[in-house]
C-alpha cells in the first residue's frame, strides 16, 4: 500500500498518566453510578455502568465515545468558551472527507478519511497527527480506489464514518463493507480484511470494539445482517452470527458496547428491530429485546444505574431502559421504561450520576431520571444534532451540525453555561484528552483548549 509521510518523520514521545481524578471533580466511575473500578485485561462497563479501565486526569480517548465507550472522560481544565479566534490552539486541514471521530493516545491523534479523485471508489486512508501542534506525522492508504466501492451516500454520511480503535501499539481502522485493517503506530499496515462484503444502505457508520483479543463490529446492510468478530492479531474471522430480525428494513449503523453483568460479559449489539446481548467468546445470543420495525439505528447503547439505555431508530424513536440480566427473549419482562418525546435518531445517550441526558436530532435536550424515565427538564438548544454528547470536567458538551458547541451544567434543572461557534459543518463526535477538545469539521481538525497567558 502507498504510504505518505510528512516532512520531518515521526516525533518520539513519552506520556506519563496523571493520578486518578480527585474529589473536587466527580469521577467517570462515580458519574456512571458506581465506585472506582480496577483495570482488567479488556475495558468494559460493569454492572453499575462504569468502565473497568483506570480513569485518569490525562487519560486517552481510544475509541468511539472514549475510554468507557459512553462519552465520559476524566480530563480536567477543559475550556468553557471558544470561538474561531479564542482558545483555538491549532486548526489543521484534513484531506478528503470523513465523519469518523478522532481517537487520541500518547500524544497522537488518529483519523480516517476517504479521498475521491476519480470515478472509481474512494482512497481510504488512516492519518496520524501530533496533539501538541497538529503536525501531520503520516498518512497511509489502507484500501486503494480499485479495491473499494463508491456507493450512494446519505448527505450526513461519508466513506470514512466508523471511528478507529487504538490499543497498545496497534491502530484498528474500519470502513464498513469496504474492509477493516490493523496498522502499527508508524502507519505500517499489518493486516487487512476486505472479504466480508455486504450491501450497505447509504454507506456505513458503526464502529468496531476490541473485546478479549477480538475486533467486533456490526454489518447491518440491506439484507442478511450479521455481527462478526475478527482475530485482532490476524484479521481472520473468529465467529460470525446472523442478526435474526423481523424488521422490514434491515440496515442500521450502531456500535456495540461491552458490559459486565453479575460477572457475565455481554456484547450489546443494537440493530433493526432488535437489541441482543452476545457472548464475546462465540457470539452466542444471551438475551434479546424486540422493538418492532425500528430501523436505521445509529446511537451506541449506554449503561448505568444497572440499566441499559438505547434508542430504537426510525420511524418513531423510543428510548428504552432494559435490565440486562435475563436470558432468551425478555421483551415482555425486562424493559423497565420507555420514553418517546426527545428520543434521538442519531446522537447517543449520556448517563451522568442518576440521570440520562439526550439531545435529539432537531435540538431538543432532555434530562430523565435513570430509574424511572421521569422527565426532569426538556429544553430546545440551538441547531440540529448528529454528534453524541460528552461528559468531562463536571460539564456536558454538545456539538451541533452547524459548528456550535453548547456547554451545560448537569443537574435536574436546565443550566446553559456557554455557546461557542466555529462556523463549520460538524457531524463527528468530539474527542476529549490532554485538557482539550478535539473537534472534527468537514475540512479540518481543531484542538480547543485554554490558551496560555
Amino acid at each position: 500500500m502507498k504510504k505518505m509521510r510528512a516532512p520531518g518523520g515521526i516525533v518520539g514521545f513519552v506520556v506519563m498518566f496523571a493520578s486518578v481524578v480527585g474529589t473536587a471533580l466527580p469521577s467517570t466511575a462515580a458519574a456512571l453510578g458506581g465506585s472506582e473500578p480496577l483495570p482488567p485485561d479488556q475495558p468494559s462497563a460493569s454492572a453499575n455502568g462504569l468502565s473497568e479501565g483506570v480513569i485518569t486526569a490525562a487519560e486517552d480517548w481510544t475509541e468511539f465515545r472514549g475510554p468507557t465507550g459512553q462519552g465520559h472522560s476524566g480530563t480536567q481544565k477543559l475550556p468553557i468558551a471558544w470561538s474561531v479566534t479564542n482558545n483555538v490552539i491549532w486548526r489543521k486541514a484534513i484531506p478528503g472527507l470523513g465523519w469518523s471521530s478522532p481517537v487520541v493516545a500518547r500524544g497522537r491523534i488518529y483519523l480516517t478519511t476517504g479521498i475521491i479523485s476519480s470515478n472509481k471508489g474512494p482512497s481510504l486512508c488512516a492519518l496520524a497527527l501530533e496533539t501538541a501542534t497538529g503536525r501531520m506525522l503520516w498518512q497511509s492508504e489502507v484500501f486503494r480506489p480499485t479495491e473499494t466501492e463508491s456507493e450512494p451516500l446519505n448527505s450526513k454520511n461519508s466513506h470514512a464514518s466508523p471511528t478507529p480503535v487504538v490499543a497498545g501499539d496497534r491502530l484498528y481502522v474500519h470502513f464498513g463493507h469496504n474492509g477493516t485493517a490493523c496498522l502499527d503506530l508508524t502507519g505500517k499496515i499489518l493486516w487487512r480484511n476486505n472479504t466480508l462484503r455486504y450491501k450497505p444502505f447509504h454507506g456505513s457508520g458503526g464502529s468496531p470494539i476490541l473485546v478479549e483479543g477480538k475486533l467486533v463490529y456490526s454489518a447491518d446492510g440491506t439484507s442478511d445482517p450479521f455481527v462478526v468478530a475478527l482475530d485482532a492479531k490476524t484479521g481472520q474471522a473468529v465467529w460470525k452470527k446472523t442478526r435474526a430480525t423481523q424488521a422490514k428494513n434491515k440496515f442500521s449503523f450502531s456500535t456495540p458496547l461491552l458490559i459486565t453483568v453479575n460477572g457475565r460479559r455481554e456484547i450489546i449489539s443494537a440493530g433493526s428491530g432488535v437489541v441482543s446481548a452476545l457472548d464475546p467468546k462465540d457470539g452466542r445470543e444471551i438475551w434479546r429485546v424486540r422493538y418492532g420495525e425500528g430501523y436505521s439505528v445509529v446511537p451506541r447503547p449506554v449503561y448505568g444505574q444497572g440499566l441499559l439505555f438505547l434508542t430504537t431508530g426510525y420511524d418513531r424513536a423510543e428510548i428504552l431502559a432494559i435490565r440486562p440480566d435475563g436470558e432468551g427473549d425478555v421483551t415482555d419482562t425486562h424493559v423497565a421504561w420507555r420514553r418517546t418525546k426527545g428520543a434521538p435518531y442519531t446522537p447517543s445517550l449520556l448517563v451522568v450520576n442518576t440521570e440520562v441526558y439526550a439531545v435529539d436530532d432537531k435540538g431538543l435536550a432532555s434530562c430523565l431520571d435513570a430509574k424511572t424515565g421521569m422527565v426532569h427538564w426538556q429544553q430546545r438548544v440551538q441547531g440540529n444534532y448528529s454528534a453524541s454528547p460528552v461528559y468531562a470536567d463536571g460539564r456536558i458538551y454538545l456539538q451541533n451540525e452547524e459548528g456550535t458547541g453548547i456547554v451545560l451544567k448537569p443537574g435536574r434543572a436546565f443550566t446553559a453555561v456557554a455557546t461557542n461557534k466555529v462556523h463549520e459543518r460538524c457531524l463527528a463526535s468530539c474527542a476529549v484528552a490532554e485538557g482539550a477538545v478535539f473537534l472534527r469539521t468537514a475540512g479540518a481538525l481543531y484542538r480547543i483548549g485554554e490558551e496560555s497567558p
